[in-house]
């Protein structure tokens, strides 16, 4: 299957439902044609009417990133605005391998709250969230936020994480805006192991061939080559409403990127997430894989990044990282860079949460391995986009990748960033040779960053239990990473020893 085959990544029904108008030609009526988020439960009951919508997925975001949740025909719609959803609370306590880390069935399963004998939690769906589906056009999304049966929102939820670190912006009447860069690769399925003994937790990985052949950073050609899957993904975007700005031809094979207008962090964190679940689920449709992996096991396969575009404004609208005259940084972005660096180590874990994310921290492959900032340098941890008179000056943290939950790594940014700020902290020099400095190193491995981020005061005080439970859950990854025999063990120590 090849990048010009019409049965891998032709049109099909997706494409004509989008081109038809998408959800704005099924129940979402707007006077200029445009998709327009709902405001009201009762406005999104008269879309699924109107609509025809049969399911709808009330789903919320777990610690990693995923959507879960329950598909409700459309007549239980009602009842979930009004009483919420029961899911299993085990659905927040799982690690990647969907194994359930803390004790739930003692006496204490080590988290405050209505935890233990796998009880539910109370999903309550948001109504500006409502997404009709291109590719499925009788169903549609909605997001939800997390609660207890008591109506307490679980503190640890994604959400609420991120809404605690939200606060200390709105305190001084300030806006953070994010933008963002999600690079991503789409392969075709050659064996979906899907033979029993494959099919375990976690699953055998898929076999694969690369849709694009060699690196062709940005060549026209390689996009004509992938047009068809790219406007499927783009036009499958911009009719849920997500604000796409451009689809690019990344580095290596296979890969590509496409980025967004900035939006508040709540909103883009929302985007983010259901990108990422589109694409898997339009690709898998196609018989292809999608993945946002940071870096593959796979010969002359890129790593994938995610850089975090960020900039903070005050009451009146001003951008505060915009310098006057011929400064670099303002008094606020040199605050906001220093922050983001003293606290880069602590938040790696919420940046680059895998035991694979730290393989991608490579010298000179366009991805950072020292804490350190640069003016316009890619090599850079932080590259700063500032100049005088640019309303759009912004700083760009180049160390998470495409597989972080969203809302964690925005909360990250908003925490560092305003504790060097109140502080008063002020950045250090610039480098302008990232590779080959004196600055400290970021974690190597998924066990140094799970150290700096336990041992982080600023996150324990700002965001509570939420420290520990994510520890927990990550804790688990590492053990299990540890004892496990790798492939260069086995190739390094069994003939010779």
């Amino acid at each position: 299957m090849t990048a010009s085959s019409p049965t891998a990544i032709g049109p099909g029904p997706e494409r004509s439902a989008t081109q038809s108008g998408g959800p704005a030609a099924r129940g979402t009526p707007v006077s200029d044609g445009a998709w327009r988020a709902p405001e009201t439960a009762d406005e999104v009951l008269a879309r699924v009417a109107e609509g025809g919508i049969e399911t709808v997925r009330i789903l919320f975001v777990d610690p990693h990133g995923i959507l879960r949740g329950k598909t409700v025909v459309a007549a239980a719609l009602d009842s979930a605005f009004r009483t919420g959803l029961g899911v299993p609370s085990t659905l927040l306590l799982k690690d990647t391998a969907q194994r359930t880390v803390f004790p739930v069935w003692s006496e204490d399963p080590g988290l405050a709250g209505p935890l233990q004998g796998a009880g539910d939690v109370i999903l309550h769906p948001d109504p500006a969230t409502f997404k009709t589906l291109p590719w499925s056009p009788h169903s549609a999304w909605i997001l939800s936020d997390v609660h207890f049966r008591d109506g307490t929102p679980v503190p640890f939820s994604s959400v609420q994480v991120l809404r605690r670190a939200l606060a200390g912006l709105e305190a001084r009447g300030w806006t953070a805006k994010m933008g963002l860069e999600v690079e991503f690769h789409v392969f075709a399925r050659v064996d979906d192991a899907l033979d029993h003994p494959r099919t375990t937790m976690p699953g055998a990985p898929v076999r694969t061939r690369a849709l694009t052949q060699g690196y062709q950073y940005l060549s026209e050609t390689r996009y004509g080559e992938a047009e068809e899957l790219l406007d499927l993904l783009r036009r499958s975007a911009q009719a849920m409403g997500m604000p796409v700005r451009s689809v690019e031809i990344e580095m290596g094979p296979s890969q590509f990127e496409i980025t967004f207008d900035p939006a508040g962090p709540l909103e883009q964190a929302a985007t983010m997430v259901m990108f990422r679940t589109m694409v898997k689920e339009v690709c898998a449709r196609r018989g292809l894989h999608a993945s946002f992996m940071a870096k593959p096991q796979l010969e002359n396969i890129a790593a994938n990044g995610w850089h975090i575009h960020q900039s903070v404004s005050d009451a009146a609208g001003r951008n505060l990282f915009m310098p006057d005259k011929d400064a670099v940084l303002s008094p606020a972005a040199s605050g906001w860079i220093a922050g983001l660096l003293q606290h880069a180590a602590a938040a790696s874990l919420l940046v680059a949460p895998t035991v694979n994310s730290y393989k991608r921290y490579q010298p000179f492959q366009l991805a950072p391995n020292r804490i350190a900032w640069g003016a316009d340098n890619r090599g850079a941890m932080l590259r700063a986009l500032t100049a005088p008179g640019d309303a759009a000056s912004r700083v760009e943290n180049r160390a998470a990748d495409s597989s972080a939950n969203p809302y964690f790594a925005f909360a990250a940014q908003l925490a560092a960033g305003m504790d060097g700020v109140t502080r008063g902290l002020v950045a250090p020099p610039a480098t302008t040779s990232p590779y080959d400095t004196s600055a400290a190193a970021l974690p190597t491995s998924l066990g140094a960053a799970l150290a700096a981020f336990e041992g982080a005061d600023l996150f324990r005080d700002l965001f509570g239990e939420f420290p520990a439970y994510l520890a927990r859950l990550k804790r688990a990854e590492w053990d299990r990473y540890l004892a496990t025999v790798s492939d260069w063990e086995q190739a390094e120590y069994f003939n010779l020893l």
